[in-house]
């Protein structure tokens, strides 16, 4: 199983990035694909889901309005568009799949708000 995160970089306030995650290993289109991220001295938190099925979506109330989470089940890819950028979206962002209790995780990539 692998989750690989792209995209993740230096952007200034206001500015946008559009995150990937590119899955292999298991079954992607029956899995709930989540992005969550975790700033310096915080704890990892939920930043978007999409569902499986229907592709429904949930964002943190932090998010909303700024970041659009898809995917593309053939291409067994999520990704995470992030719009309206602020230093406060600082993190290390992680792609996670999950079935049930079942989850994976991938490495992280970085996203840094910075002028």
């Amino acid at each position: 199983v692998q989750l690989v995160e792209s995209g993740g970089g230096l952007v200034r306030p206001g500015g946008s990035l559009r995150l990937s995650c590119a899955a292999s290993g298991f079954t992607f289109s029956g899995y709930v694909m989540s992005w969550y991220r975790q700033g310096p001295g915080k704890g990892r938190e939920l930043v978007a889901a999409i569902t499986s099925t229907s592709g429904g979506t949930n964002y943190a109330d932090s998010v909303k309005g700024r970041f659009t989470i898809s995917r593309d089940n053939v291409k067994n890819t999520v990704y995470l568009q992030m719009n309206s950028l602020k230093p406060q979206d600082t993190a290390v962002y992680y792609c996670n799949a999950r079935w049930g209790t079942l989850g994976y995780w991938g490495q992280g990539t970085q996203v840094t708000v910075s002028s």
